[in-house]
């Protein structure tokens, strides 16, 4: 904050009325004396010195009349200047408290240079206040005159800095608005981030009361401690925009121990099922390997080596497999006793993915068998479902053209002979019938490559 030094409020200086001379003056003379009023006339003669002088009306009374209506408004022109920098300078503090910005830095240089002004334009307006005493017996004409003239001369350099500061202050307007904005988020901001923090330490013991110790969180929680005493301590301390991030950061921080709390029994029984659910899924991946190898020697007895021979593995690497899971999955036991949750959970991802892996491989056999039985009863199933492929390709790609595009002819005319060659190798008294699912496989692949490529282009265009 920068600070704004209160200049000290000066008032016009005006003649106490007890010292001001004058008929009223005598009067009350008069009476502490204990004289009569009657013999006024009679002594004001004598203190004029026998004078001629008349105490109303004529010329200078009209001068003086006229130079006091000045004086007041002067007066008045100085107090609503005064009153109107004591805002601005609350206005000024108030963007200084929130804002270090170059435009919030050049806001408090131009509020000293106008209080400059200010100073000057109300030395101007005391110097004349002082230089004259309108309650004179003896003030002339002229002197009264010159007062009305200096008098109105000092409102008026009041008030063209009246309308210079308004208008500075009519430009604070975004400036000030963002401050305000953030000092009224202040208070909120901080009282949010004590709830949180006490809903967030009443989850806990909850959780803590059920069995489950909930360290972790504990001690996230406790990082916080020293937090909550920079947001106690205040944002004249630390600064309003540190205090509204502090604030910001601890709420979301308390809100996040909170759901983890509150969850947390949920994640303990949760837990515990996938424990079980992932234990009998490995000892049924267990009977399921065992009958891989039947599997394996039917192929073997039936079909030609290339048919089955990248599934010697299996039967081995499921075995192994299966014994990987089996020990993440008492890793995963051991985590859950000791309640570290995160280590129990990336444990049985793993035992998940290791399963998923064995499943794959020992189904990977049975299909195979399938697969070549059909083909080998009757293979024109397969060839028929490619063939349909490819013309369903071709007559996308002629929809709309007398000639096809050759990036889509050449493929599909590539597609169309690769599937003969297949069908070539069913001829023979050993077919490769695995080689021909995989030749008719990767055709469909090329085919819908070509299609996908011809609906996106013709999508862009559209």
């Amino acid at each position: 904050m920068v600070p704004c030094a209160p200049r000290p409020r000066l008032l016009p200086h005006r003649r106490p009325r007890s010292h001001r001379r004058g008929p009223g003056a005598l009067r009350d003379t008069l009476v502490l004396l204990g004289l009569p009023l009657l013999a006024a006339p009679v002594l004001a003669g004598a203190f004029a010195g026998g004078g001629t002088r008349r105490w109303f009306g004529g010329r200078a009374e009209n001068q003086r009349a006229e130079a006091q209506t000045a004086k007041d408004d002067a007066a008045a022109a100085f107090y609503e200047l005064d009153t109107a920098q004591r805002d601005l300078r609350i206005s000024i503090e108030t963007i200084t408290a929130v804002d270090d910005s170059p435009a919030a830095r050049r806001a408090v240089d131009g509020f000293e240079a106008l209080g400059r002004r200010i100073d000057e334009a109300s030395r101007q307006y005391i110097g004349a206040v002082d230089a004259h005493d309108l309650d004179r017996d003896d003030l002339e004409a002229s002197a009264a005159a010159r007062a009305r003239a200096e008098l109105t001369a000092a409102k008026e350099e009041l008030g063209r800095v009246k309308q210079d500061l308004d208008r500075f202050a009519e430009g604070l307007g975004p400036l000030l608005g963002k401050a305000e904005t953030q000092l009224a988020r202040l208070a909120p901001a901080v009282e949010r981030a004590r709830q949180s923090l006490l809903a967030a330490s009443d989850a806990l013991d909850a959780v803590r009361g059920s069995g489950l110790t909930a360290d972790d969180l504990a001690a996230r929680l406790a990082a916080l401690a020293p937090e909550l005493t920079k947001l106690n301590q205040g944002a004249g301390r630390h600064g309003v925009p540190q205090t509204l991030d502090r604030a910001e950061r601890v709420t979301r921080e308390a809100e996040t121990v909170r759901a983890e709390a509150e969850r947390l029994p949920e994640r303990a029984a949760e837990t515990d099922k996938r424990l079980v659910s992932l234990r009998t899924r490995a000892q049924a991946l267990t009977t399921r390997a065992e009958q891989v190898e039947p599997v394996l020697s039917e192929l073997r007895r039936r079909f030609t080596a290339a048919c089955w021979q990248d599934l010697q593995h299996v039967p081995d690497q499921a075995r192994e497999t299966v014994r990987q899971a089996e020990r993440k999955l008492a890793e995963a036991r051991s985590a859950r006793d000791e309640q570290r949750w995160p280590d129990a959970t990336a444990l049985l991802s793993t035992v998940r993915a290791l399963l998923n892996e064995t499943d794959e491989a020992v189904s990977a056999a049975g299909d195979r068998l399938r697969l070549l039985n059909a083909v080998q009863k009757d293979p024109r199933d397969e060839i028929e479902r490619t063939r349909f492929a490819i013309r369903d390709a071709q007559r996308l790609a002629m929809a709309g053209r007398t000639t096809p595009d050759p990036r889509d002819a050449r493929p599909l005319d590539d597609a169309v002979a690769r599937l003969e060659r297949a069908i070539g190798t069913l001829k023979g008294r050993h077919p490769d019938y695995w080689h021909f699912l995989t030749e008719t496989d990767a055709v469909r692949r090329t085919v819908a490559h070509v299609v996908g490529r011809i609906r996106e282009e013709r999508g862009a265009g559209h």
